[in-house]
């Protein structure tokens, strides 16, 4: 092989591994988001965003009921407002799909299309589907690891639902 191909053959795997970093992120995010989680050792939300990160509500039904927030603190402060031991969701489970990951260098964008199944304490429930807008950027700790620097999202529909909790899984 000559130089050029080996070059554009790590140049390609350099993109593949950076999109697997990424969705390896976004289903923590989403894993920990998840009421119950299942959290995995030393695993924590505020780890997955950089420094400068930024997480926004869009559109009209998210951009005033979340607002923008900067800084993983205070990302992962409005984040625990819904999550145990706050009692809010009694179960909620989080699907992603429609997924397209860029990676340009050190950036990545990647776009989803979510669908969230929640049960809440007060016995309602309902299906909310959200568009995600997520930028990545590597970690400056573990060239392996992408973390979230913008996270968009934008409510398009939501129904409600019937909830038939598994008996013995808990919050």
């Amino acid at each position: 092989m000559t130089d050029k191909i080996i070059e554009s053959l790590q140049a390609r795997l350099r993109v593949l591994e950076a999109q697997n970093a990424v969705r390896k992120t976004i289903a923590r995010y989403m894993a920990l988001c998840d009421v119950p989680a299942r959290a995995l050792e030393g695993e924590s939300l505020t780890a997955l965003f950089s420094d400068d990160a930024v997480w926004e509500g869009i559109g009209p039904q998210y951009a005033d009921k979340f607002g923008r927030l900067a800084g993983p603190n205070a990302i992962v402060a409005m984040l625990q407002r819904y999550l145990p031991p706050t009692p809010h969701f009694a179960t909620n489970v989080h699907f992603l799909t429609s997924e397209h990951i860029e990676v340009q260098g050190d950036t990545a964008k990647g776009r989803w299309i979510m669908l969230q199944a929640s049960g809440y304490v007060d016995a309602n429930a309902e299906l909310i589907s959200a568009r995600l807008d997520v930028d990545f950027t590597p970690s400056p700790h573990d060239e392996d690891v992408w973390l979230i620097r913008h996270f968009r999202t934008e409510r398009l529909f939501d129904a409600p639902w019937q909830l038939n909790p598994a008996r013995g899984v808990r919050a």
